[in-house]
């Protein structure tokens, strides 16, 4: 069993593994929802594996079904930058694809992770013969858009603090907290939300003390535990 995952996804029927695309799958008809199924295959990562690097050709639509994905960006002086966390039913992997380009950035499995994956020639096949399939990476990628637009804006126009503040909220957000209602549901490097904020390692360890000392959040090892939202959304919204 790989990671935390409840379901050995290699040994699950390959319809059923389908069916949990949603909404890809709700999109389709049922003649396509067999061609689709006869395509898809299942892979594992083993946590740190590279799954695709910059430069690679596309071939597959990505579809994560259980673990966590990393999209890493090289930036100036060869430092890589995090530019996506990729969270089970998200899509990747084919982006670029879409602009006829190599992939943009390294994929690198931050977890055991299980993978779907779907021959893009089939996806192109798909979006040209179903609207609502297409429409599903419509929304998607215009989802895609409007969070790096509003990513840029808070890195460029907000303080060190409320970038922090802005990124701790998204996580929670994202990856939700354990059953204790407080804790991150998922481990962050000290380096990773950094790399999320745009500021040093050594700044986001300074802030994520003030944070704690403040009693925004509780911090044991790598977890993080939330202690008051509004005052962080308040850190957040103000800059």
């Amino acid at each position: 069993m790989l990671g935390s995952s409840t379901t050995d996804w290699t040994n699950v029927d390959v319809r059923h593994v389908a069916e949990s695309m949603s909404p890809l799958w709700e999109a389709l008809t049922e003649a396509e929802r067999v061609v689709m199924a006869e395509s898809l295959q299942v892979v594992t990562y083993q946590r740190g594996d590279t799954i695709f690097k910059t430069g690679d050709t596309s071939y597959y639509l990505m579809y994560l079904l259980d673990g966590r994905v990393t999209l890493y960006r090289k930036g100036i002086g060869g430092r890589s930058q995090v530019v996506r966390l990729v969270v089970p039913g998200d899509t990747f992997g084919c982006q670029a694809s879409f602009n006829d380009e190599p992939q943009l950035t390294t994929a690198v499995a931050s977890d055991d992770a299980y993978v779907a994956l779907l021959p893009l020639s089939l996806v192109f096949h798909l979006i040209w013969e179903n609207g609502a399939f297409a429409m599903c990476f419509i929304k998607e990628l215009s989802e895609l858009l409007g969070t790096s637009a509003m990513r840029t804006m808070s890195m460029t126009q907000k303080h060190i603090r409320g970038r922090l503040a802005e990124v701790l909220l998204a996580v929670h957000r994202k990856y939700g907290v354990e059953a204790d209602g407080q804790t991150l549901a998922i481990y962050l490097s000290r380096d990773d939300l950094a790399q999320l904020s745009n500021m040093t390692t050594s700044n986001a360890i300074r802030t994520l003390s003030a944070f704690a000392q403040e009693g925004l959040i509780a911090i044991k090892g790598r977890r993080i535990q939330f202690l008051d939202l509004s005052r962080l959304k308040q850190i957040s919204d103000k800059g």
